[in-house]
This record gives structure tokens, C-alpha cells and sequence, in this order.
């Protein structure tokens, strides 16, 4: 039973408005192919482990809330998402309502424990003072200033956005503990022989990063090293990618004129599909060839408090493929601070990744507007796109790792093209620091997407409440770093010339 000074509160997170908040908005297009996912996961905490004087002086004070604990006995782990589909909806459908499922199973397989469960030896570490961690240092606008990348407009009145800044290098991953090692790695390498022989290809190289293949190991190597929550992140993504184009070629193509001449097993593939953890069937009837981007972000923390509490440090993991984005908001600068890259054919990264599978350069050209596509779309990393899965157009997940500090962050953004290819970064943090709460933040972000949009792509935005939330406009400039620009965006999509320039 909890005591008059631990009260434990549930509370229902997509109507917990000063908590999280989601809009979209399909913008100018016949439908909207966005999708969005929020709640707890069933997986062990990841968290960096509490200093020992916060595991014996909890930092609620009376009758304070905490957040309850997962079925695993650990503080609740939350996960958000965010979903693009092209050429439909069933992939990002898919994700929506499966992805998550993959990660709590992979976790389940590869036998995880928890990083809060250590021997008595490990304790034994120097303690810290919670106390002195609280303390924020706001920066000043004359210190922030030269770091504020808003648009800027070219000799022509046209608006252009900045450079994005580089994404936030995360630490590095830490040695999680697991039942059984040797499984592990043959659930990577079984999953590797697979895709070998299912889709080829690009895949006959195959070697994913986090996943450890070699049978060399390197002496500095302990057996624990060879598994880290990345690395089942990156199992389950690509299982659940595996799983969703097997399903496709499985399926009957609409396309094809010469369908019905063939046999009625033609498409079959040998052996025992294998199905998502949910037991449901994947997509329609017929064969779906398009695909989705998907960006996901993990939350645990090492106590009882929730990750919203000013005090509470948490550990952040985010998973990304393609070109949706998540952003943090920094509450000492007022900077928006992001966390992905596009994934996009041109860019270095993904170019040295490709090279990998030698027809894949020849596969990259421009389209009507100038802008690089690989076999026809936009990003070199997606789910589904069955078709240029040999050419490289995979899902594996771009991860990384923060640790936050109390009050550290004062938000957290994920969102879908339509906004991201339309808005800066720091606009964006800077709509949000204006609103009330995460919810009103969320329209607010997409109201101004659709409205200043040239486009009108589909815009769906999530806000997350982090420690800094009560702070947020007092790090730097606040928001007056971007007002006036996003006053001239608003005045020039009311220009009645605009639709005839």
C-alpha cells in the first residue's frame, strides 16, 4: 500500500494535456498518411543508475506523485513515435500499431534485465549531491545570439531556411545484462541469414551496426559487451521491417497484367510467415508497395519520479529512419538541439552507406525539382519500399543515446516532414515555448506549418513535457529570436500575390 507520502497517480497520457500533446493536420492533400503512437512499454529501465543519495533520499517531497511501475517492478518506461507513410498508409499503420510490440518482444528474446539491478559491489560508487545537479545557469541573449539559425531572406524576398545543425552526438552504449548471451547473438545472425536469402542484395554484406557478428572478438571485449539496448532497438526494426515486406510478396499484385495466368501460389513463400507479436495479419488483400519513415523515443528514468519532474534525470533513447525529426529544447540557451538527420540518398553518411551495393549510385537521380532521389524516393532509409530493399533503401535505425540532467531539457518534438521541411528548427521550440501546454504547443506548431506551408504536406507534431517545461523562455532570447521572421512568413501567406508568383 502507498503511503501518505507516495502516491501513486495514473494518469492517461494522450488526455494528459500539460503532459504531451499531438495535432496533424493533412494539410492540402487527399488524405493524411501520418501516424502517431504514445504510451508505456513493456521492456526493463535503461536508465543510468540514481547516485546513491538519491536512491536513499528520494526527491518527492510529501504527498507528491510519482509515476507507477511497469509490470517488470521498474519505473515505467514511455515511448513515443512518429510515422510517415508514403504511397499509403498501411506501413505507417503498421508501425503505429506494431513497433512497439516488436521492441517489448525483442527484449523478452534477447532476455534483457534491467540496468537498475545491480550486485552490491557495483554500488560502491562515489556518491554525488542531487542538490548542486538542480542549479540552471541561464545563458544571456548576447551569449546565444550568434547561435540562433533562423531563415533569411535571399536578394528575391524568398525565405530560405538555414543549414541544420548537426545532431546531438549521443553517448555511447552501455553493456546491458541478458539471460542468455549466446542466444542473443543468434537471434542477430539468424536475422542477418534471413535477409541474406529473403531480399539479397544490398543484404549479402549486410553487417548492422550494434550487432556483433564477428566471430573474432576482441580480448578488450567482455561476453556482456555484446548486447546493449541499441542493439535489440535495431533487432527489432529490422524484424519488423523483414516481416512487413515478406507479408507484401506474399500478397497478389494488382499491377501486374498478367496476374491471373499464373499460378494461385506463385507469390508463396516457403516456410512458416512468421507474424508480428499482436497475432494479427499484416496490410490488405492485395500487395502494398509503399513504405514509411519512423522516428521513436524511449524514456526511463532511474527513480520512482517522473521524467517531467524538474529534479528527476532520465536516460532518452531515440530510434530514427528516414526524414521525420525530433528535436530537444535546451532550457539554459532556449536552442532547439535535434536529435535525427534526414535520411537522404546525397548525404555523406548515407552515400558511404550505400556504396556498400555498387548499383545503388547509379540509382540516385534528380527529379523534376531538383531534389536526389534513390529509385524514385526521397529517403535511403525507410520501411517497406519492397521493391529497393536490394538497393540499400533499408530500416535500420539511426540510435542515440542522452543522458538528462535535472531541468536540462525543457521539451521534447517529434515531427513529420510536412512541418520539418517547412519550419526551422528554432521556430518551432519557439511556437512551442509560447503555449500554455505541450497540447496547445502541438496545434500551435501545426497551424503554423499549414498555414505558412507552400506544399500543404500532411503535418502531424507531438510535444513532450520534460523537467525545464516551467522554465522554457527563460534561456536566451526566449522567443523573440525567430518573432519577427515568423511574423513575415504569416503576412506573406495572407499576400493574395502569393499563389501568383
Amino acid at each position: 500500500m502507498p503511503s501518505r507520502d507516495l502516491t501513486v497517480v495514473r494518469i492517461p497520457l494522450k488526455r494528459a494535456k500539460h503532459h504531451f500533446g499531438v495535432a496533424s493536420s493533412r494539410g492540402q492533400r487527399s488524405y493524411n498518411e501520418d501516424t502517431n503512437q504514445a504510451g508505456t512499454i513493456s521492456v526493463p529501465a535503461f536508465a543510468k543508475r540514481a547516485p546513491i543519495s538519491l536512491q536513499r533520499r528520494p526527491i518527492q517531497k510529501p504527498n507528491e506523485a510519482t509515476s507507477a511501475d511497469s509490470a517488470l517492478g521498474d519505473p515505467q518506461v514511455f515511448y513515443f513515435g512518429i510515422f510517415d507513410g508514403h504511397g499509403g498508409t498501411q506501413c505507417a499503420e503498421f508501425l503505429r500499431d506494431e513497433l512497439h510490440g516488436y521492441i517489448e518482444q525483442a527484449s523478452a528474446d534477447f532476455g534483457l534485465q534491467s540496468s537498475l539491478k545491480t550486485s552490491r559491489q557495483e554500488t560502491g560508487r562515489k556518491d554525488e549531491d542531487p542538490e548542486r545537479s538542480e542549479e540552471l545557469f541561464m545563458k544571456t541573449e548576447e551569449e546565444v545570439k550568434g547561435e540562433i539559425l533562423v531563415p533569411e531572406q535571399d536578394k528575391h524576398g524568398v525565405l530560405k531556411n538555414p543549414e541544420r545543425k548537426e545532431p546531438l552526438k549521443g553517448v555511447d552504449p552501455v553493456s546491458a545484462k541478458v539471460d542468455d548471451i549466446p542466444k542473443a547473438v543468434k537471434l542477430e545472425k539468424d536475422l542477418v541469414e534471413e535477409y541474406r536469402q529473403t531480399v539479397g542484395g544490398y543484404f549479402r554484406r549486410f553487417n548492422p551496426e550494434y550487432f556483433k557478428l564477428s566471430e573474432d572478438k576482441k580480448e578488450s571485449d567482455s561476453d556482456e559487451s555484446l548486447v546493449t539496448v541499441e542493439s535489440v532497438l535495431m533487432y527489432a526494426f529490422l524484424r519488423a521491417d523483414l516481416d512487413f515486406i515478406s507479408a507484401q510478396a506474399r500478397k497478389p499484385d494488382p499491377d501486374d497484367p498478367q496476374a491471373n495466368d499464373r499460378p494461385v501460389n506463385n507469390d508463396e513463400i516457403l516456410g512458416v510467415p512468421h507474424k508480428p507479436p499482436s497475432g494479427h495479419g499484416i496490410g490488405g488483400l492485395s500487395r502494398f508497395k509503399g513504405g514509411s519513415t519512423a522516428s521513436v523515443a524511449l524514456i526511463s528514468t532511474p527513480t520512482p519520479a517522473p521524467f517531467w519532474h524538474p529534479n528527476a534525470q532520465s536516460t532518452l533513447i531515440v530510434a530514427h529512419v528516414g526524414d521525420t525529426r525530433i528535436l530537444l529544447c535546451q532550457t539554459t540557451t532556449g536552442l532547439a538541439q535535434p536529435l535525427t538527420s534526414d535520411h537522404h540518398p546525397t548525404t555523406p553518411t548515407e552515400s558511404r552507406r550505400l556504396r556498400r551495393y555498387a548499383p545503388a549510385g547509379s540509382m540516385v537521380s534528380a527529379d523534376s525539382f531538383g531534389e536526389d532521389r534513390i529509385a524514385g524516393l526521397a529517403n535511403s532509409r525507410a520501411f517497406g519500399d519492397m521493391r529497393s530493399k536490394r538497393i540499400g533503401v533499408s530500416a535500420e535505425p539511426e540510435i542515440t543515446r542522452v543522458e538528462i540532467g535535472p531541468a536540462e531539457y525543457s521539451f521534447l518534438v517529434l515531427m513529420s516532414d510536412g512541418i520539418s521541411g517547412t519550419l526551422s528548427d528554432q521556430e518551432i521550440v519557439d511556437v512551442v515555448k509560447e503555449a500554455r501546454t505541450p497540447e496547445e504547443g502541438a496545434k500551435d506548431v501545426v497551424n503554423y506549418a499549414t498555414e505558412v506551408s507552400h506544399d500543404g504536406d500532411n503535418a502531424t507534431c507531438l510535444v513532450v513535457r520534460l523537467g525545464g517545461w516551467e522554465r522554457r523562455s527563460e534561456g536566451g532570447v526566449g522567443s523573440l529570436g525567430t518573432k519577427e521572421i515568423r511574423d513575415k512568413r504569416r503576412a506573406e501567406a495572407l499576400d493574395p500575390r502569393r499563389g501568383k508568383q
